[in-house]
């Protein structure tokens, strides 16, 4: 199977290779109706990220393709949208960020009547007017509207389509008398309403929907939640927060909990109604929490984001608690101490991503760090790290303290951006042989670098931002095969002499090296 699925993409790479080479075949109209879908979409996907894609081309395909993502394209409009309207089996439609769509547009979409899934999120130009075209595909199940032109009228059109099960409203001026509308969505499991103008009056609205298990009432003036019996999914980020889910005797099944900058006008009733054993996802950053005692009980957590918050070594021991299940575990911009992180080795046997940038950590955090057997990403960025540290009972000689990483099996990702690394200091990388991506940000780190580095057989992204690397050095960089990015922004000895020699060596490795921000 894995021989036929390379031969599969090496035949799709030579049918979207050039303009030459599309005129080839898409004269051969029987053949490509019987395309199977899979095979329809994957060409489609290639000639759209190849820019070969247009209007006309569209034709051939409209008896076999499935799956349409054109996200981002400006150059959709009323012409391919004509022709997307003939598409006999298409059952989703990514529109997303195309701003030359309006509603006049979506009229060739109306009474299509496979299609079940239709995104124009960010589609400025459609308004009220378009969502009377939409409404008449009753086959919808999905729909994404948000930060388009459409207000609540045109929300409250929205009901006709009784067969929604995900609907994003996402930035619309949803008030609570559009949001009644909706009631009559039974199936609706999926509602997205950051940023509406929804009250706590019409929040109550939501006990109605009975299968709704995601919630998104960000950026919003909501500062309650009611019961809901089958939610599991929760974002009130940047809301003030007085309670959650509050029932006489209820405690909420909640799975995924979202509360990024939120202020808790009372943090003990906040979590009062919220079962936090079943918690898997949790995310408090940049909130105004100033107590983690709501963690205690939270043994189910996978991810846990703490980013921005008050968290020190004072209360560093809490995460060792209930650190068996978490995965994911953001303490960025903490005042965590390499002291603090002593608290969790041995406690998260299970982490596989832990972020520290803007943190007082030191080089002896890494020891610790190294005892985390199955780490695959770490964030080391903006801390003092040097990574030497000065031999045990010697005040002259310096050892690497990366060293200590060899023992991460799993490490895939390391992220060392502006911290006081040298050449001395990364030999050791050389190897950690399973790391993919390498971030590094120093002006202490030269081409003898590039040449330790070079060992990586499995590295696809290195950055090596504002290092003094030059000409010489680039030209004699062996680069593993495996390669796809190298950023080398900042780097002011290097100049073009030496970079396009280079991506002419290696053309499908992306060279960054222009100084943007």
């Amino acid at each position: 199977m894995e021989s036929e699925s390379r031969l599969v993409r090496m035949c799709i790479e030579s049918a979207c290779e050039s303009r030459e080479s599309v005129g080839k075949w898409r004269l051969q109209r029987r053949t490509l109706e019987r395309l199977p879908s899979a095979l329809a979409d994957a060409v489609l996907r290639r000639l759209s990220a190849r820019r070969l894609l247009f209007p006309s081309l569209l034709e051939v395909f409209k008896r076999s393709a499935e799956a349409i993502d054109l996200r981002g394209e400006n150059a959709v409009d009323a012409e391919w949208m004509a022709y997307l309207g003939a598409f006999r089996y298409l059952r989703s439609l990514n529109l997303a960020d195309c701003h030359r769509v309006t509603s006049s547009a979506l009229w060739a979409l109306a009474g299509m009547s496979s299609l079940k899934e239709l995104d124009l999120s960010r589609c400025s130009k459609v308004n009220d007017a378009g969502v009377n075209h939409i409404v008449s595909i009753s086959s919808l199940e999905m729909l994404r509207i948000s930060e388009t032109g459409v207000t609540a009228e045109g929300v409250k059109l929205v009901s006709l389509l009784i067969n929604l099960s995900v609907l994003d409203l996402g930035g619309l001026p949803v008030d609570d008398a559009a949001l009644s509308s909706l009631q009559v969505l039974k199936n609706l499991e999926f509602l997205d309403l950051w940023g509406s103008n929804i009250s706590n009056e019409g929040v109550d609205i939501l006990q109605t929907f009975p299968s709704l298990s995601f919630l998104n009432l960000a950026w919003t003036s909501v500062t309650r939640l009611p019961k809901l019996l089958s939610i599991e999914c929760i974002n009130m980020s940047n809301c003030t927060i007085d309670s959650l889910l509050e029932g006489d005797g209820y405690k909420a099944s909640l799975a995924k909990l979202v509360l990024s900058g939120a202020t808790f006008a009372n943090e003990t009733k906040a979590f009062l109604h919220v079962d936090t054993c079943l918690l898997s996802f949790l995310d408090v950053s940049n909130s105004s929490l100033h107590g983690f005692y709501f963690l205690h009980h939270m043994t189910s957590l996978e991810s846990l984001n703490l980013c921005s918050s008050i968290m020190g070594d004072d209360s560093i021991e809490v995460i060792a608690s209930i650190g068996a299940n978490l995965r994911d575990l953001n303490l960025c911009k903490t005042k965590v101490t390499s002291a603090g992180l002593a608290s969790l080795a041995g406690h998260l046997p299970k982490l596989e991503k832990l972020l520290l940038s803007h943190t007082p950590i030191d080089d002896s955090a890494i020891s610790y760090i190294s005892i985390m057997p199955c780490l695959k990403f770490v964030d080391l960025s903006n801390t003092a790290i040097k990574g030497l540290v000065h031999g045990e009972g010697t005040e002259t000689k310096l050892i690497p303290s990366l060293a200590a990483l060899h023992g991460l099996d799993c490490l895939e990702s390391l992220n060392l951006e502006h911290t006081k690394v040298s050449d001395a200091a990364l030999e050791p990388l050389s190897i950690c042989q399973e790391l993919r991506h390498l971030y590094l940000q120093s002006p202490s780190i030269t081409d003898v670098s590039l040449h330790h580095l070079s060992s990586l057989s499995k590295l696809k992204r290195l950055s090596i931002r504002d290092a003094v690397l030059t000409d010489c050095g680039l030209e004699s960089f062996s680069p593993p095969t495996t390669l796809e990015m190298l950023d080398v922004r900042g780097c002011w000895l290097l100049t073009e002499d030496a970079i396009f020699p280079f991506s002419r060596k290696h053309p499908l490795i992306e060279v960054r090296s222009k100084n943007e921000v």
